[in-house]
């Protein structure tokens, strides 16, 4: 017999989580709870690495995201000047298919979003737009939304982001975002709309299909292409000098333009390109004691409760995770047997994804400690370091993760349906 599964929130971990679960048993329910109108294009681009992308055959959606993602041919950090390539991968995109059975992709954010919920409709889920929660009954398993409506289910599964309130209800205290000291610059940019003297040689820049980073003192830059090459995505990684309480604005192009002065000229002029701009504080959460209650009628997954910095790309791509490992054990759960099955279901599902998790939140402050060195001593140790394997074999531990031999297997080694399969088996319900 089937249960029934409420997704609160459509975000990736949520209709990851929705997905898995459906292919895993196809008999259950599931609803997914979303409080906007439409999926809108909020969040613009994603890095998706080979622990993510090698879910989409499995769950039916590899084929239809291919002509709208761009793979990388290779891969360079620089000096933030553009005096010094610092590294350089030039078959990126080759290695990656070497090491790992599955690509490295550039992706607009809406596009995976949009086909995943279209998975989703296929298999038969049901998602609700406009359907904001208020709150969770954890004893009853109840959910009720902002116009009266109570819905029961067998388990609640939490996936609205950073700003959760049912969290903060389940934890039953206030769990307010933390302030990373960190904000970021979120750029797009149509290669249709580049204009002036420096539009042909921005536009073989983009074409030449490089993912690319900049770093300087206290700020980084990361730029790649999205949607087979027709968008330029940048993101400008600076010190936080927003407001209290605002946590997103539209951005000051004077203001985000002198931040770069003396930077690699090639970034200045795909800045003077850009006409708007938004401007995100970055934020997360310290460690939580859990991630689900003892019962397994209510668990957690994504940025709700391990939300990182964007500095590996691996909160969308960990999210995923999430939702793969937990699908593939809701789907062996029985509703007959489900009060003895749930609470395995969340001890299991928190010992195979509560360590990684916390150990990606980790892995990105220090990323950002050694993309954000000022000028010095330590910061020159690090360049000679750097370029003293240009061109050679990288070993470890190599200062940008990204390629890092150690961190990069660690990272893009992980094979979510495997490590749940054994999971699984040495602790089977």
């Amino acid at each position: 017999m089937s249960i029934h599964l409420i997704v609160i929130g459509a975000g990736l971990a949520g209709l990851a989580a929705a997905i898995s679960t459906k292919v895993a048993n196809p008999e259950h329910q599931v609803t997914i709870l979303e409080s906007v109108r439409e999926l809108a294009e909020i969040g613009a681009g994603l890095q998706l690495t080979p622990n993510a992308t090698r879910l989409f055959k499995p769950w039916g959606i590899y084929d239809r995201l291919v002509p709208k993602a761009t793979f990388p041919k290779s891969l360079l950090v620089r000096r933030f000047d553009g005096t010094k390539i610092l590294a350089h991968e030039p078959a990126f995109q080759d290695q990656i298919a070497s090491r790992y059975p599955a690509p490295f992709w550039g992706m607009h954010r809406v596009d995976l979003q949009r086909a995943m919920a279209a998975r989703c409709k296929e298999l038969g889920v049901i998602l609700k737009l406009s359907c904001k929660v208020i709150s969770v009954d954890f004893e009853n398993v109840e959910v009720k939304l902002e116009d009266g409506v109570v819905l029961d289910a067998d388990a609640v599964l939490c996936t609205d982001g950073l700003w959760s309130q049912t969290r903060a209800q389940f934890l039953g205290k206030p769990s307010p975002a933390i302030l990373t000291g960190d904000l970021a610059y979120r750029i797009v940019i149509n290669t249709a709309d580049l204009t002036g003297p420096d539009a042909p040689g921005l536009k073989k820049f983009i074409e030449d299909e490089m993912v690319n980073f900049w770093v300087g003192p206290g700020t980084h830059v990361v730029a790649y292409t999205m949607r087979a090459g027709t968008v330029y995505n940048i993101v400008l990684l600076c010190p936080d000098n927003l407001p209290e309480g605002i946590s997103k604005t539209e951005g000051d192009l004077d203001e985000m333009k002198s931040l770069f002065t003396g930077w690699d000229p090639i970034l200045r002029k795909f800045l003077d390109q850009v006409k708007g701009v938004a401007k995100w504080k970055l934020m997360w959460l310290d460690t939580l004691p859990e991630w689900a209650n003892k019962e397994g009628t209510f668990l957690m997954a994504g940025d709700c409760c391990h939300p990182m910095l964007p500095y590996l790309a691996q909160g969308a791509n960990s999210s995923l995770e999430d939702g793969a490992v937990l699908g593939y054990l809701l789907g062996k759960v029985e509703k007959g047997r489900k009060d003895e099955q749930l609470p395995k279901v969340a001890e299991l599902y928190q010992r195979l994804r509560k360590e990684r998790g916390e150990t990606l939140q980790r892995e990105t402050f220090k990323q950002r400690e050694d993309f954000h060195m000022p000028d010095g001593p330590e910061q020159e140790r690090r360049d000679e370091l750097m370029t003293s394997m240009l061109g050679g074999e990288l070993k470890a531990d190599f200062p940008s993760r990204w390629t890092c031999p150690r961190v990069q297997r660690w990272l893009y080694g992980y094979d979510a349906y495997t490590e749940v399969e054994e999971g699984f088996k040495s602790y089977p319900f």
